[in-house]
């Protein structure tokens, strides 16, 4: 019986290609065969030309051995707020619907292209990656339930096998809710470390590039492309969970959010950890944190006014109310309230910093419980946004 080579993860594409094993074309028809039968269900594309696929998996064949780059020949979805040369960028919006291309890459879109990866199309996404609106993206798992947002085609597209790598964005939890919810991992790197240019903005001071993967090493394969690590001493040993001191912190909305789903899971991961010899201590963050909730919503409330001026002046008539709202400041949201927000938000990083140096891990929640039944909400972003709330704008990465 052939393989599956849509089962394969990027790593594995990668050894089968380096070998002579595999050629990028067949790959790539591999995954349009895939993505043919799937997408009527799964519909996590906005946007996919199976001859444009093809053309650039035969270009990448007819690349010298000794010019290949570290990610040659393997397919990656962009989501739909990323600017591509060669691909139309909609947003998710009415106003932008029939747009075609744009005459540049985003920075993202940029380094993956250098590497050698084969974009294979734009994946589906909230309208501007801003509202909780769902539909008509499904979580592969199951057609009725949610797969989360704002990157709700990435995370969709990598649980289904349609492809083994996308990249993705997050504000308040739009990267590792998703990954959450089709089962797969999601990694926000550290705010700023990858550049945002060329990205639909909503929050300049959350606003975060993310990754979708199946497993951890493709994640360690993109990082090294995205050099997240050149700045930071190599651990003299790997890390191993036995004799890790790991905290589990429920943060001050677990009383509110925490679903039947979201507890058994947070037992069991205890257990497990407990049982490979970690120390597992649950801890609650400093009082002062609980004000992150309201300060959050101020940052990016306050961000978005400007971010979706242009698009209000455009067409209002075709955003979604709650962009209006934002643009309108229908909250009266004032300039000191904003300005103090993110005083509050940099006065606690060096206090994460100080509670975060006890451990080695500390976990938190990325969802308040299961994909929530139907397409129209694409679920609670509280939990979610916790781990971009502990210190907005800082030094933090999550991995679902």
């Amino acid at each position: 019986m052939p393989e599956d080579l849509t089962r394969l993860s990027a790593t594995q594409v990668l050894h089968r290609l380096r070998q002579g094993h595999l050629t990028v074309e067949a790959y790539a028809r591999a995954l349009l065969a895939r993505i043919r039968t799937r997408n009527p269900v799964v519909q996590a594309w906005s946007y996919l030309d199976p001859e444009l696929v093809i053309a650039q998996a035969r270009k990448l064949d007819q690349t010298p051995l000794e010019k290949r780059g570290p990610l040659h020949g393997v397919a990656i979805g962009i989501k739909d707020v990323a600017l591509t040369q060669d691909m139309p960028t909609r947003y998710n919006s009415d106003i932008y619907r029939d747009s075609t291309q744009s005459a540049v890459d985003a920075a993202t879109v940029t380094v993956l292209r250098a590497a050698g990866a084969l974009i294979l199309g734009k994946t589906a996404t909230t309208e501007f990656a801003a509202t909780t609106v769902g539909g008509p993206c499904r979580n592969p798992h199951h057609p009725e339930h949610t797969p989360g947002g704002s990157s709700s085609g990435s995370a969709a597209a990598v649980a289904d096998f349609q492809v083994p790598l996308a990249l993705g964005t997050q504000t308040g939890g739009s990267t590792i809710r998703p990954a959450s919810y089709n089962g797969i991992y999601g990694f926000k790197p550290t705010w700023g470390a990858i550049s945002r240019e060329g990205l639909c903005q909503f929050s300049i001071t959350c606003d975060t590039p993310g990754f979708f993967a199946r497993t951890v090493e493709d994640l360690d394969l993109l990082a090294d492309v995205f050099q997240l690590a050149d700045d930071e001493p190599l651990p003299e040993s790997p890390f191993t969970v036995n004799g890790a001191r790991i905290a589990f912190a429920r943060t001050h909305l677990w009383p509110d959010i925490a679903g039947p789903g979201l507890q058994a899971a947070w037992e069991k991961a205890k257990s497990l950890l407990t049982q490979r010899g970690a120390t597992v201590e649950e801890v609650d963050l400093p009082g002062e944190f609980e004000k992150l909730t309201q300060w959050h919503a101020n940052v990016t409330a306050g961000e978005a006014r400007s971010a979706f001026l242009g698009h209000y002046l455009l067409s209002k008539d075709k955003l979604h109310p709650s962009l209006i709202s934002h643009v309108e400041n229908e909250r009266r949201l004032s300039n000191k309230e904003f300005l103090e927000s993110l005083d509050g938000c940099a006065r606690l990083r060096p206090v994460w910093d100080e509670f975060a140096s006890q451990y080695d891990v500390v976990i938190a929640p990325s969802m308040t419980d299961e994909a929530p039944h139907g397409l129209e909400f694409t679920g609670d972003q509280k939990a979610a946004a916790m781990t971009q709330q502990k210190c907005p704008g800082g030094r933090t990465d999550s991995v679902r």
